[in-house]
């Protein structure tokens, strides 16, 4: 008979890395989900709480989904079964150093450190999205290593698989990224190593999304005159796959030196690899545990605009390499990054914290 598991989560259950552990999940649990239809995160936390108390839901384990430090703290002081969280993204870490919204000694900065830290002690287990990740939290916020499992982001396979690439005209390399405009992602590196090759007429670049550092983005496209740079917009979930099928080559980032980005791999990035396009990433910690430079991706230094661009020459001149990078990328998703596998991994986790006592 499989576990019954309740699953919460701040963020709206159609975000990628609640859409994924969902996935894996049901296929070693039976899941009942809070799911209010609440606009925000906040709103939607308050909202879960108070569909919590009014069905008082029978289960053995709870499975709080990113965002979930808040929901971990109050889930933690109303009920006693396991819990599991999600730290997907440190709140001190977010608000204190990768928006720098506050400082880390302010009252809101310490606020989030304590959430960060109380959620993660309430919890039975604690994943998080990388092993670097995982060493952030239990050195930063001074918990125990063996509670820590990292579980990668993967993608929705039912979305993400090898498609026939449509037929190209003329020779044009396409190069194809997305994200949410956020310092993290280095955008501004891709511009930079977009306009170093702006004499190759045979590169087209296509960068996808909207957020704060967009406009931004814009105004550097325009001020340079870059014509092998389009801007597209916001790509519906549905609609990414025809682009990334689109792409000879796909940047996954992160490219920025913002430290989190050190400790993480994009949700693009699994995505590609499902995809086998030959994939571009900046060589971190994270990126390391999973991808071997040449064989499975490219790996090039984060923050360095002439590096990205000498990766594109390189990839745009060697179909030979572009074929052998698309398939060690598929290769090493299919045997450790697919839903599949994080399917083993979650129910390994929730083993182990069936089997921890609550005090």
């Amino acid at each position: 008979m499989k576990p019954r598991v309740l699953y919460v989560a701040g963020r709206e259950m159609g975000y990628m890395r609640n859409r994924v552990l969902l996935q894996a999940l049901r296929s070693c649990a039976d899941v009942t989900v809070l799911r209010p239809r609440v606009p925000t995160t906040t709103g939607r936390t308050a909202a879960s709480l108070a569909s919590f108390v009014a069905r008082r839901p029978d289960y053995d384990a709870l499975f709080v989904g990113f965002y979930g430090q808040m929901l971990g703290v109050a889930l933690a002081r109303m009920q006693r079964k396991p819990i599991i969280l999600d730290a997907y993204v440190s709140t001190f870490d977010t608000l204190c150093h990768d928006r720098r919204w506050f400082g880390p000694g302010s009252v809101p900065g310490r606020l989030a450190f304590w959430l960060d830290r109380q959620s993660c002690l309430a919890a039975s287990r604690v994943v998080t999205d990388t092993r670097a990740h995982a060493r952030y939290f239990a050195e930063t916020f001074d918990l125990p290593a063996a509670k820590l499992q990292a579980l990668y982001v993967g993608c929705d396979e039912t979305l993400f698989h090898p498609i026939d690439a449509p037929a190209r005209h003329g020779g044009r390399i396409e190069v194809f990224t997305y994200g949410a405009f956020l310092a993290l992602h280095g955008t501004e590196v891709v511009v930079e190593a977009a306009s170093r090759l702006r004499h190759r007429a045979d590169l087209h670049w296509s960068i996808g999304g909207h957020g704060p550092r967009f406009k931004q983005v814009r105004q550097i496209v325009a001020q340079a005159g870059l014509r092998n740079v389009d801007l597209v917009g916001w790509v519906p979930l549905s609609a990414l796959p025809a682009h990334i099928a689109r792409a000879s080559i796909c940047l996954g980032g992160h490219f920025s030196r913002v430290p989190k980005a050190a400790r993480v791999v994009s949700t693009k990035t699994f995505q590609f690899l499902a995809m086998a396009r030959p994939t571009i990433v900046g060589d971190n910690e994270a990126v390391n545990e999973i991808l071997t430079h040449g064989d499975q991706a490219w790996l090039v230094p984060m923050g360095d605009a002439e590096a990205l661009a000498g990766a594109v020459e390189i990839l745009a001149g060697d179909a030979g390499l572009r074929e052998r990078l698309a398939a060690g990328g598929r290769r090493v998703f299919e045997e450790r990054l697919s839903t599949a596998c994080l399917a083993g991994q979650v129910a390994t986790v929730l083993e182990e914290a069936l089997c921890t006592s609550v005090s």
